[in-house]
């Protein structure tokens, strides 16, 4: 059923219109070739996603700072391939992870089609809990930057999602009100739920068809938003 009074869509950036983990693996290929060719990437990234996960988890709820996240799920993925590597090669390899990153711009299929489709109906907005350097770079390279009107990052709001400050941050940057505003993401916790408690409506980008409750709405694929918006 369409929302008749939505105005402002907010956006989730990484695994909702960004390919974090298409774009993630190129990264980490094209470093191993240059400077540890022994690294099969596959075989790092199969170690690499749950652990990032678990530390951006730690993050979000600021259990470990920026560093720590940085150097913990490198340290702990070679660690789970036994791989002997240095602490100074491990920071090097983290300052070159984030520079090369936002050089890769792979998005989720449907990407710009539906962006066409809601920029003629909505105003669009970014709410993202990464890097704000690293978060801009990935909007401008991949050329969907001007579709947003507003872009509120963890640094800006001085927290994360899914904590209501950030939420709150984001509407009174983009002039919006909660009853007429809605959020898209890729995450349950930080995106879906902290935006419904926070006083938005949410839809949930569920690309890996998770089972989820009945009462929230999901897309898997982003050009079914168009069966809500």
């Amino acid at each position: 059923m369409k929302h008749t009074i939505i105005k402002d869509v907010f956006f989730d950036l990484d695994h909702t219109l960004w390919d974090f983990d298409k774009n993630s693996e190129l990264t980490f290929e094209t470093i191993f070739n240059r400077n540890h060719p022994t690294i099969e990437t596959k075989e790092f990234i199969e170690k690499y996603v749950p652990i990032n996960q678990a530390c951006w988890k730690l993050y979000q709820y600021d259990k470990i700072s920026h560093d720590e996240l940085r150097y913990n799920r490198l340290k702990h993925s070679f660690d789970a391939l036994n791989y002997a590597i240095s602490d100074e090669e491990i920071e090097s390899i983290a300052q070159e992870y984030i520079q090369l990153l936002p050089e890769n711009n792979h998005l989720f299929d449907g990407t710009f089609e539906v962006l066409d489709y809601l920029n003629q109906k909505y105003k669009l907005h970014i709410i993202t809990n990464g890097f704000a350097e690293v978060q801009f770079k990935k909007l401008n390279n991949s050329n969907i930057g001007s579709y947003f009107q507003t872009i509120t990052n963890s640094e800006m709001a001085g927290v994360k999602k899914p904590n209501p400050i950030i939420f709150e941050y984001a509407l009174d940057l983009a002039k919006a009100k909660k009853e007429n505003s809605i959020m898209v993401g890729d995450c349950i916790e930080a995106d879906v739920q902290g935006a419904l408690d926070a006083g938005l409506d949410a839809i949930f980008f569920n690309e890996s068809n998770v089972p989820i409750e009945q009462n929230i709405k999901q897309v898997n694929h982003l050009l079914e938003l168009k069966k809500y918006l």
